[in-house]
């Protein structure tokens, strides 16, 4: 590893001295000092590659140096060290712009990660330290030059400095999943794995395993040592979609795994530690389940550490054209992508979008297996009826027997598209058993729509 400055701030010399060793064997060279007034010196006349700071100091704290760093050294990285259970701290910290935390006693294995991690962050300019960790050819990217899509993918180049746990917040279909993959692939964990989990489609009784593994006959069916997610993503991040739909035993147990980084195996005796970024998304407004009960306020805090909004497709209608060429030319089976008319990019771009980007992506593909020549029309697109909308979103004013039928059909669609069409996850969501659904969804004429899916 190529020798590069590293500031530690700690008022205890045996903790300065211990920092100061485990650098030193990494190649690096620490300058270690024992006050803010010390550290804020050194930062005003030297270069560093990471600052390593205690919370409590003798002439104040290390969130006022985290706070000045943001500030006036906004491509340093800088990581602070925290009391054992101080999570406020830590979740102060990082809210301020630290790119991640240790808790005492400190952990050799986590600082050298935590360091390794912070000397891959891309550089100023781009530059990144390992050259050869370039991004792929054909990376996921977000088109559009709107000022909301614009602002997306600036927060999204904010949040990929940081290890900060990030929630997205968007309705269904509007990109959260690759809003995440682009943070992690823009950050210093880039080399490491991904890993996408539909938290409402896991059947409740399997999470505790499918989340932190199990040993060999733990319970009936564990026929071999397993890992779980969070072993899975090690080095990397774990993305959880739909995280409000963990019940709430699930969410005391992911919330222990979060501070401590470390999880128990299912019939294990001992801990073991993970080094993971936890991304999170939710449809819902989480604050609302906090007041309600239904998530844990605790949790609620160590998740939504940031917050990233994704925009509506109907609140981009500038970028529907770009984004529509882009989906086209993905798809187009020889090459050569059919273009859309004048009036059927109009009606596009008048059109609500309930489904966001995920709508418009099965609309085109649909319209490419009808489109009979070079230039998709507004016939191909087969976009709902205006009036039919209009009359779904007035269901108050329906007779009672269609009202109810449309309330029934709004829920059952809302909870497949939530369970990405996975009948028995839906129906899990629904509280209702798999026969239920599959004959409401007979019924209510979901099927033929189901079967028409691209």
């Amino acid at each position: 590893m190529t020798t590069g400055q590293v500031l530690v701030v700690d008022d205890e010399a045996d903790i300065r001295e211990l920092l100061g060793m485990t650098l030193i064997r990494m190649g690096l060279e620490p300058q270690c000092v024992g006050s803010v007034s010390e550290a804020l010196s050194l930062l005003g006349s030297n270069s560093f590659e990471l600052c390593l700071t205690d919370m409590r100091l003798a002439d104040g704290d290390g969130l006022s140096i985290v706070e000045h760093i943001t500030r006036n050294h906004p491509s340093l990285p800088v990581a602070v060290i925290t009391a054992h259970g101080s999570a406020e701290n830590a979740v102060a910290a990082l809210k301020a712009g630290a790119f991640d935390y240790l808790g005492k006693p400190v952990s050799l294995d986590q600082l050298r990660a935590l360091v390794r991690s912070a000397l891959k962050l891309p550089r100023p300019g781009g530059e990144r330290r390992d050259a050869d960790a370039q991004p792929a050819p054909g990376a996921p990217q977000l088109i559009g030059n709107s000022p909301l899509m614009a602002q997306a993918r600036q927060m999204i180049d904010k949040l990929a400095r940081s290890q900060a746990p990030v929630q997205i917040r968007g309705e269904s279909g509007c990109g959260k999943e690759l809003a995440a993959r682009l943070i992690h692939l823009n950050g210093a964990r880039r080399e490491g794995p991904f890993l996408a989990v539909n938290c409402g489609a896991i059947p409740e009784n399997l999470m505790e395993s499918e989340f932190f593994g199990h040993k060999k006959g733990s319970f009936t069916g564990a026929l071999a040592d397993h890992d779980g997610f969070f072993q899975a993503a090690d080095g990397g991040t774990l993305f959880l979609d739909e995280v409000g739909d963990l019940p709430l035993s699930m969410q005391v147990k992911l919330l222990r795994a979060i501070q401590e980084k470390r999880v128990r195996k299912v019939g294990s005796t001992s801990e073991e530690p993970v080094d993971v970024r936890i991304i999170s998304a939710t449809h819902r407004h989480l604050a609302d389940e906090v007041r309600s009960g239904a998530f844990r306020q605790d949790l609620y805090y160590r998740l939504n550490v940031i917050e990233l909004r994704m925009p509506a497709l109907r609140e981009l209608c500038d970028d529907i054209p770009r984004l529509a060429a882009a989906i086209l030319a993905r798809h187009a089976a020889d090459g050569r992508a059919p273009r859309l008319s004048a009036q059927a990019e109009a009606a596009l771009q008048a059109y609500h979008f309930p489904g966001n980007v995920r709508e418009l992506e099965n609309i085109l593909e649909r319209a490419m297996a009808l489109v009979s020549d070079e230039e998709i029309t507004v016939a191909d697109l087969q976009l709902p009826d205006e009036r039919a909308v209009a009359q779904e979103a007035d269901v108050d004013n329906l007779p009672l027997p269609e009202r109810l039928e449309a309330i029934e059909r709004k829920a059952i669609l809302e909870a497949l598209e939530r369970a990405r069409y996975n009948q028995t996850a839906a129906a899990k969501l629904l509280g209702i058993s798999f026969r239920a659904l599959r004959y409401r969804i007979q019924r209510l004429g979901i099927k033929q729509e189901l079967d028409a899916r691209p």
